[in-house]
């Protein structure tokens, strides 16, 4: 009986990583096929999602529309250069100086986006979707500590 219960746990153990290793492929095939889209639909996509979570007015809807094309627009602009440096026959870490002043631009820009949505949606609509960002910072911070790993708490 105490083998039986030792390979069933062996087994559960083996099924759970065998399933871990699949996140990183779906992760990389969702960004592929993000890449196949413009900016104006990741920007009407994006604007549904929030419509839908924060049950959004029409002129909420057009704000954010509008706020989204310009974030897809850069964010198509910078992964394009990421992987043109990336596919670049002397590719290099970027310097500390170069990882600052990505941070740095990075931080200003999620300060400005954070104003803009202040102004843009109500109290309750403002504290949902901050709540919703936290859980989405959360859930990267997790992914990126340790891909495959366990969490241990």
């Amino acid at each position: 009986m105490k083998k039986l219960a030792i390979i069933a746990l062996a087994l559960f153990a083996l099924q759970a990583t065998a399933q871990d290793g699949k996140k990183g492929y779906q992760n990389k095939e969702r960004g592929a096929k993000m890449m196949d889209l413009s900016v104006e639909e990741m920007a009407t996509l994006q604007t549904k999602k929030m419509t839908l979570h924060l049950d959004l007015t029409k002129s909420q809807q057009e704000k954010i529309q509008k706020l989204n094309l310009e974030n897809a627009t850069k964010r198509k602009a910078m992964m394009e250069a990421r992987k043109a440096k990336k596919e670049s026959v002397n590719a290099e870490k970027p310097s500390k100086e170069e990882r600052y002043a990505m941070m740095n631009a990075r931080l200003d820009h999620q300060i400005a986006m954070k104003a803009k949505m202040k102004d843009i949606l109500n109290d309750e609509q403002y504290k949902k979707w901050e709540k919703g960002q936290a859980k989405k910072m959360h859930k990267n911070k997790h992914r990126k500590k340790g891909y495959g790993k366990k969490k241990q708490h």
